[in-house]
């Protein structure tokens, strides 16, 4: 699959109308509901796929970020062999008591991955609570950058961006 049809399928799939509230507490009248492109196989394969090759050189683990992130990084994690941890927003209360899950994160370069960021604000979080672990991040991969360019919080946090598609690649095949 092209990364233009692609885009179009993400598109025709996802995308919503209607009055949304962000988790950034912005109002928009379109959404994009990730869960109907991550549920489906053949579509996460293929943003799996050309998401790949944007993985920073030298990444040791992929940083899975509660909830959207999970289905992601465990794709490219199939694609590349590269182990995931998963990130939940806060520690769990019980068991293990961590926020990190899986493989030890100290000392390690971790790739942050997460579905659709728009203003990074969780990222932001998550990459400090991993930082304060001993992970070593400065890349977050995302499947849809809706940010429009108001990445404050994703520079405050001295990430590197990289996405598959903004709002307005998965929009040019309208016209």
């Amino acid at each position: 699959m092209t990364k233009s049809d692609l885009a179009k399928a993400i598109y025709e799939c996802a995308h919503l109308t209607g009055e949304f509230l962000l988790r950034s507490g912005q109002t928009s009248n379109e959404y994009f509901d990730k869960y109907q492109f991550e549920a489906r196989p053949e579509l996460l394969n293929e943003i799996a796929e050309h998401l790949k090759d944007l993985i920073p050189k030298g990444t040791e683990l992929l940083g899975a970020l509660e909830m959207g992130g999970i289905p992601v990084a465990t794709a490219l994690s199939l694609k590349t062999g590269i182990p995931v941890v998963f990130v939940r927003k806060e520690a769990k209360k019980y068991g293990t008591c961590k926020f990190a899950e899986g493989p030890n994160i100290k000392g390690k370069k971790l790739c942050i991955i997460e579905d659709v960021i728009t203003t990074g604000g969780q990222v932001e979080i998550s990459t400090n609570d991993l930082r304060s672990e001993g992970a070593s991040i400065d890349h977050v991969l995302c499947v849809i950058d809706r940010s429009k360019g108001q990445t404050e919080k994703i520079e405050r946090a001295q990430l590197k961006l990289a996405s598959l598609f903004t709002i307005d690649d998965l929009k040019r095949h309208l016209s």
